[in-house]
């Protein structure tokens, strides 16, 4: 799954990675290391501008809010539960079919986090002597240090409560998309710790690797079997985890020092 990530890059850098042709920059957001769900984040996506005479899609950078409200919502208050969207599922799911047909973004991202709880911990879980089991938080990125490309969907909500000139009437929100996590060895493990990004979570977001991008963000591009062939996994070995401080598990916490690299996890019974 995915339910934090980091993203500190800039418009700029993010428009040159990407090919970006318009982003407003007072729509800019500051650097955020602990991006949680509800939370406004930069996307990429292809789409025409509005009232513009060419009605070919442009490549925007846009604001939109971290977990998804359908079109026919009545109500924004399950956007929390749709942060992200299974990849096995996107072309049969009311919620998630037609903004995977046509509105699909991608969120850029340093890495994501994702947490493990620790092999005594768990088990005092399981015998019911503990409600809640010690986590040890993992950051997960690609080996290289490039942009992670999450793939994701994203689709517009009326609020009907509001009138329609309202800056708050129509809501722009999206979900990541996630798939199987990788079972093979990851291109940089840690010295202590998982080998694998399964052995952190069942669960990963999908990575699109540049030579999809452009297939992904067209909106032209809606046959279900063409769209599903761009949701395999991305070759493995790709990427590094490594444990971080405890501190990002609150939301509170927002700030470089949570990317620093633990010697060790800082509980030693982890594996």
């Amino acid at each position: 799954m995915c339910g934090r990530f980091a993203a500190s890059r800039g418009p700029e850098d993010l428009a040159g990675v990407f090919g970006v042709e318009r982003w407003v920059p007072t729509e800019a957001l500051a650097p955020d290391w602990n991006v949680a769900p509800t939370k406004e984040v930069l996307v990429v996506l292809d789409r025409p501008l509005k009232d513009a005479p060419d009605p070919r899609p442009v490549r925007q950078l846009r604001v939109l809010k971290w977990g998804l409200v359908p079109s026919w919502s009545k109500s924004p208050e399950g956007a929390a539960r749709m942060i992200n969207a299974r990849s096995e599922t996107l072309h049969e799911k009311p919620s998630f079919r037609r903004p995977f047909a046509q509105r699909r973004c991608i969120v850029p991202a340093d890495g994501y986090y994702e947490w493990v709880t620790a092999h005594d911990e768990r088990q005092l879980e399981v015998e019911g002597k503990k409600k809640r089991a010690r986590k040890q938080p993992y950051f997960v990125l690609p080996r290289d240090g490039s942009v992670f490309a999450m793939a994701g969907i994203y689709e517009f909500w009326r609020d009907r409560t509001l009138p329609d000139d309202h800056p708050l009437a129509w809501w722009a929100t999206c979900s990541v998309v996630t798939t199987e996590a990788e079972t093979g060895p990851l291109g940089v493990a840690p010295a202590e710790g998982p080998r694998s990004l399964s052995e952190i979570h069942p669960r990963m977001p999908l990575m699109l690797p540049p030579d999809r991008w452009d297939a992904w963000l067209d909106p032209a591009r809606t046959d279900a079997d063409e769209l599903r062939a761009l949701l395999e996994p991305p070759p493995g070995g790709l990427m590094r985890a490594f444990p971080v401080s405890t501190a990002v598990s609150n939301v509170r916490n927002n700030g470089p020092e949570l990317l620093e690299e633990l010697a060790a996890p800082e509980e030693s019974t982890l594996f």
